[in-house]
């Protein structure tokens, strides 16, 4: 989608600390963390949001978990733990409209977060 700065992650136009890429989804390093570890699972097809997703999405986004989980485990947060968050337009805290992942660890997460 023109102007979606996570499509030119996607489409390797702007720089990001990728993680890991495949044809459905690119993990990279968040550029506002918020626990020592946190990256973005992000869709490589533009999702504005959990709200859109549809019948057939299913296969995507446990693909979006499996990758979150890998990438968790190579950074060396999974044995321990990490937060997975899923922000949904704007009162529920999302800021950029592209469907997304936030995965946090390397710390002791709290609840409520705030």
């Amino acid at each position: 989608m023109n102007g979606c700065p996570f499509c030119s992650i996607v489409a390797g136009e702007a720089p990001a600390g990728v993680l890991y890429r495949d044809d459905r989804v690119v993990a990279f390093k968040d550029t506002n963390p918020q626990a020592p570890e946190h990256f973005l699972v992000v869709t490589a097809r533009h999702i504005p949001s959990l709200a859109e997703v549809e019948s057939g999405d299913e296969e995507l986004l446990g693909h979006a978990l499996v990758v979150a989980r890998k990438v968790a485990q190579e950074l060396g947060i999974l044995e321990r733990g990490f937060r997975l968050v899923a922000n949904c337009r704007r009162q529920g805290g999302q800021t950029v409209p592209h469907l997304h992942l936030h995965v946090m660890g390397g710390r002791q997460m709290t609840w409520p977060p705030g």
